[in-house]
């Protein structure tokens, strides 16, 4: 792997992090407008709306 993509996938592995972390909600919205970003789209050829899902899910099953 190149150093641009590890860049690339260090840069998506924080974001995917930091969801995990915050519980604010405008915080949350932010990083979902990044995964929903051309930005993110040119970083990854993961799809963003499943990723939020699956993050989602994460979520809820963390809060019981």
């Amino acid at each position: 792997m190149n150093p641009y993509e590890e860049l690339a996938n260090a840069i998506v592995l924080q974001a995917v992090k930091d969801y995990r972390l915050h519980e604010d909600e405008k915080e949350l919205a932010s990083i979902e407008r990044f995964f929903r970003s051309d930005w993110f789209s040119v970083l990854t050829s993961i799809n963003p709306e499943i990723l939020i899902t699956k993050l989602r899910k994460e979520k809820v099953c963390y809060e019981y």
